[in-house]
Order: structure tokens, then C-alpha cells, then sequence
């Protein structure tokens, strides 16, 4: 899970995928993990405002931002931005078409709020900004988690 700074977007994303893995007893097949595309909050907490949202709805946001590093995209098959500005960065990042093949948009699982095509920073916003990407995260997230178990069958 991709974001800019690693503080909002995706550690909430990161654990909110991670309780509904756990949910389905699938915590032996997917491990979650989440960076920014910037690392100056690098080490830190995620922002104290998604922190208390998140609280609200039962996830602990333990997470310490860090940045996208080159072996991330050894380390995972997928590898999901927030944003197109995400996406954008990370394509850059990529050394391989095949590194390239790995990254999605969060906005594409995102089924109950057809007005939102991504995942919107709530840096600059008030608490319903907070509100609003956790519920936008728990909808993507149930339907990338159903994507990504269906990939997993085909595999198998």
C-alpha cells in the first residue's frame, strides 16, 4: 500500500487489509505492508488524526512511515498507489516492465462510492476527511482482497 508521505492513506489502508486477511484466515497466505513515495516522515507514527479515526473503528495504526525502496517490488506482487500522482511515481520508480506489471490504484476496488476513483489525501482536511478515506478503504480493500484471493486460486 503506496501513499506520498506514509502517514494517512496507506498504513490505514495497510491495516485495514490486514484485519480483513486475519477475518478470513488467510494470514498465512498474504502479508501487507505499506511506504510513502516520500520519506521525510520516515520513522514517525502515522498522523495523529488518522490515528483517532482509525481508533473509532477498532484498528491500531502501530505503523513508522517509510519510503518505497527498489526492493519492494522484489518483495511483493502487488503493489497498490492511493492516487494517480502514486501510480505516477511508482511507475518511475520501477526498473522492469515487469516491476511495472505489479502496480495498481486503489481507486479501481472502490465500489460503494462511485464518485471517488482514488483515495484522497485528508492531510489538509478536517476529521470528516479521515472519516471519509477509512470508508473508502474498507470497501476497496474487501474488493481488492476478493482479487487478490481469486488470483491466488488461479495459481493454484
Amino acid at each position: 500500500m503506496v501513499c506520498l508521505g506514509n502517514i494517512c492513506r496507506s498504513p490505514s489502508a495497510h491495516h485495514v487489509m490486514e484485519h480483513l486477511i486475519e477475518q478470513r484466515g488467510l494470514s498465512h497466505l498474504i502479508e501487507v505492508d505499506s511506504a510513502g513515495t516520500y520519506g521525510g516522515h520516515a520513522g514517525d507514527l502515522p498522523d495523529p488524526r488518522m490515528r483517532r479515526a482509525a481508533r473509532k473503528r477498532g484498528y491500531d495504526l502501530t505503523h513508522r512511515a517509510r519510503r518505497v525502496t527498489g526492493s519492494d517490488f522484489d518483495d511483493f506482487d502487488l503493489i497498490v498507489g492511493m492516487d494517480a500522482g502514486n501510480v505516477s511515481d511508482l511507475r518511475m520508480m520501477a526498473a522492469t516492465p515487469d516491476e511495472v506489471a505489479k502496480i495498481d490504484m486503489m481507486g479501481r476496488y472502490i465500489r460503494r462510492f462511485p464518485h471517488y476513483d482514488y483515495v484522497p489525501d485528508p492531510y489538509y482536511e478536517g476529521a470528516e476527511g479521515f472519516e471519509l478515506v477509512l470508508d473508502l478503504l474498507e470497501d476497496a480493500c474487501d474488493n481488492l482482497l476478493d482479487h487478490i484471493v481469486e488470483r491466488i486460486e488461479v495459481r493454484n
